[in-house]
């Protein structure tokens, strides 16, 4: 299953807005996309709840899978967002 590792880089961490971004953008892409932190269990990309439940904040670690057609542009799209300060555009 593919998978990206990427540092969260917006400075309120995933939560609020930064959060509400990427999940949007996770529920546009045409496969399933799990995030998890560390050691936790993977949580479905498009559900805000349970983004919001990892509590990853500016620096913090995620790792993004998805699997099928697809997967590879799915997961970059979602770290190369994760990666920017969602903070700051806008």
């Amino acid at each position: 299953m593919p998978s990206r590792t990427v540092t969260v880089g917006s400075a309120s961490g995933l939560h609020a807005r930064p959060a509400a971004l990427f999940v949007a953008a996770a529920a546009k892409q045409p496969v399933k996309v799990t995030i998890r932190t560390g050691e936790k269990r993977a949580v479905p990309a498009r559900s805000m709840l349970s983004v919001l439940s990892l509590g990853a904040k500016c620096g913090t670690e995620v790792i993004l899978e998805a699997d099928g057609d697809g997967a590879d542009t799915a997961l970059d799209e979602l770290a190369d967002l994760l990666a920017r300060d969602l903070d700051a555009d806008g």
